[in-house]
């Protein structure tokens, strides 16, 4: 009897061993699976609950367990609870006050990250407003396009876009928009100051009757992203899906006592949705900083005793090249959350700072599914389990770079791409995985959607990324496809680009890429274009139009001429070929030309400019 024993007990032992090398990650996935299922409870309950329950009820349930607790640090201000509760009823009066609004009318902001900006975004979500979250980069026509697409009533924009909102005021002004400034005072026709309006008025509650209205599946926000073509496009944000993006926090573990620092724009989702109001879900202290700051963003972590931090891939790279320091360790911070992190960025900074948990997650906010790293396996972007195949359905498709278009098969359907191998990411449109589309723009929302994609009737959603799932079920971002292409944490749609470039009037046919840079996240902007008959490219011009027209992360540092555009069969620009050839001089043709900020030009790009790009000498 006790040799059986003894043999069932190594049989056990031996099958023990061979289950955890064969799913090493089992224990993982189902306590992984345990806090999805708990989440995707939550989120039933809040979408019968009546009265509705929003991220804005959240906070306030907040004020009231912990009103004293510190909630926004910023700079040498702390705001508890309680004050950024005040707060934000201070702006929802002073807007109702002095501007013609109405419960499901949108405001749009032009706000970098401070206070304000959350006082407005709880305070506007209080009279029952949306918010247009306009990127501060943009200007021009690009920022008229932005403003206009959400049917918007009212801009507020800081007193550092001063200039900025001028260059679009009477555009504005003669549609009748309120614009303000956040201020105390101002001497321009047509603009109001509105940080003294702010200041002064009452801090008393916001009658609830004033979104009374509003549901899970009214709109908060608009969050816009560059996509395959044209101007920024205005991804609709529902309150219902806000609360997606909200508990990533919760998924990856952070706890009450956490105080988290966010160096990301608050107009982006994983600033706002992931960072701000996953805080107000944790119940736990913000430190905002104004803008990513190398210098300072150990000296922030160190003095408000920071232990989550927010990044994107950039972010750590730049903080790997810092110069070493004996106090590289000296922090409390224990846990990373972001995306676009490359795997040996990740073990250097790992190395290097002493931050064992990086919890990578791929997302995007004008998409419908999300991947979640909750195991910290290095390079991978997310994990897919048993439960996000059940209610997240997609696939990795075939996809030909060359011609950049779909594989389909001999019956019209998609043809997924073998494990371990690199495909288009696509995901199926359901009621549990909708897509909400693109405010004022149903041309580019249909064409995100991709029909029959494996049967009659199906309809997915492009996600225009390339991944890779390896046997375990990581998954792992590849590159972008189509005519995007990532720089500075920003999406560039290239066709944007090519519209500005070729207002010059020595230019003739443009297309525009991304080429790698060694060393770099992302791709850097680059453009190849033919000149008009007997015209010079001149330098300077091109410089000072793409400068006033275009953000910087979208300029193109290279620009290479060519004697024609190649094309394939069906008229489109090819793309691949010059993507490969990059701004190797060895590669490409004379003439090229580099962006140089110093000389407010662009200059002729020669091997001596390039060996500097590659050992580091000359950075971006």
């Amino acid at each position: 009897m006790e040799t059986l024993s003894a043999v069932l007990a190594v049989v056990g032992l031996m099958f023990m061993v061979y289950f955890y090398v064969k799913f090493p990650y089992f224990l993982h996935d189902c306590a992984f699976a345990v806090r999805s299922l708990r989440t995707r409870t939550r989120r039933m309950r809040f979408r019968r609950r009546v009265p509705l329950y929003t991220v804005l009820d959240c906070f306030l349930d907040a004020v009231h367990r912990h009103p004293h607790k510190a909630f926004i640090v910023f700079e040498d201000d702390v705001y508890t609870y309680l004050q950024v509760d005040h707060w934000s009823n201070r702006a929802a009066h002073a807007v109702l006050k002095h501007a013609d609004l109405h419960e499901g009318d949108t405001i749009a902001l032009l706000l970098g990250n401070e206070p304000y900006f959350v006082f407005l975004w709880l305070g506007l979500m209080k009279i029952g407003c949306n918010m247009s979250l306009l990127n501060t980069n943009i200007q021009g026509r690009s920022l008229l396009h932005c403003f206009l697409c959400c049917e918007a009533k009212v801009l507020i924009a800081g007193a550092e876009y001063r200039s900025t909102v001028c260059e679009v005021l009477p555009e504005l002004r003669e549609r009748g928009v309120h614009v303000f400034l956040l201020c105390d005072n101002c001497d321009v026709d047509g603009l109001q100051a509105l940080k003294d309006k702010i200041d002064s008025s009452d801090d008393g509650p916001v009658s609830h009757t004033l979104r009374a209205n509003i549901n899970m599946r009214s709109p908060v926000a608009y969050i816009y992203t560059s996509g395959t073509t044209g101007l920024p496009k205005a991804g609709v944000v529902l309150h219902e899906r806000i609360w997606g993006g909200t508990f990533f926090q919760y998924l990856f573990d952070v706890k009450h006592d956490d105080v988290i620092y966010i160096p990301l724009p608050l107009y982006h989702a994983a600033g706002l949705i992931i960072g701000l109001n996953g805080a107000i879900e944790r119940g736990i202290t913000v430190v905002l900083r104004r803008k990513f700051s190398v210098s300072q963003f150990w000296n922030d972590c160190r003095k408000h005793n920071v232990t989550v931090i927010q990044y994107i891939g950039e972010i750590m790279r730049y903080l790997c090249n810092a110069p070493k320091r004996e106090t590289d360790r000296q922090h409390k911070v224990r846990m990373a959350i972001g995306n676009g992190l490359r795997a040996d960025v990740w073990q250097e900074f790992q190395h290097r700072f002493g931050v064992k948990n990086i919890r990578e997650f791929y997302g995007a906010s004008d998409g419908n599914t999300a991947f979640l790293n909750y195991t910290g396996k290095v390079g991978a972007a997310g994990k897919v389990n048993f439960l996000q195949k059940k209610f997240s359905p997609h696939a990795l498709i075939q996809y030909d770079t060359d011609i950049q278009e779909l594989v389909r098969n001999s019956r019209g359907r998609c043809v997924p791409v073998p494990t371990g191998e690199t495909g288009l990411l696509v995901c199926k449109i359901t009621k549990i995985t909708p897509f909400e589309g693109y405010a004022g723009d149903p041309q580019q929302t249909e064409k995100k959607k991709l029909h029959n994609v494996f049967e009659e009737g199906d309809v997915y959603l492009n996600s225009g990324d390339l991944m890779r799932m390896d046997h375990q079920g990581f998954i792992y971002f590849q590159d972008r496809v189509g005519d995007t292409f990532r720089w500075k944490g920003e999406n560039v749609a290239t066709t944007e680009v090519a519209d500005v470039i070729s207002e010059l009037d020595f230019v003739g046919d443009v297309n525009v890429y991304g080429v790698k840079v060694s060393g770099h996240e992302g791709r850097v902007g680059m453009a190849a274009l033919t000149l008009q008959d007997k015209q010079q490219f001149d330098c300077k011009k091109a410089f000072n139009h793409v400068t006033r027209f275009l953000p910087a992360y979208a300029r193109p540092r290279f620009i290479r001429i060519l004697r024609s555009m190649e094309l394939t069969g069906t008229f489109k620009q090819v793309k691949m070929s010059l993507m490969k050839d990059g701004f190797d001089p060895e590669r490409v043709t004379p003439p090229i030309y580099f962006l140089q900020e110093s000389s407010e030009s662009y200059i002729p790009f020669t091997p001596t400019h390039y060996h500097a790009i590659i050992s580091g000498e000359i950075c971006f």
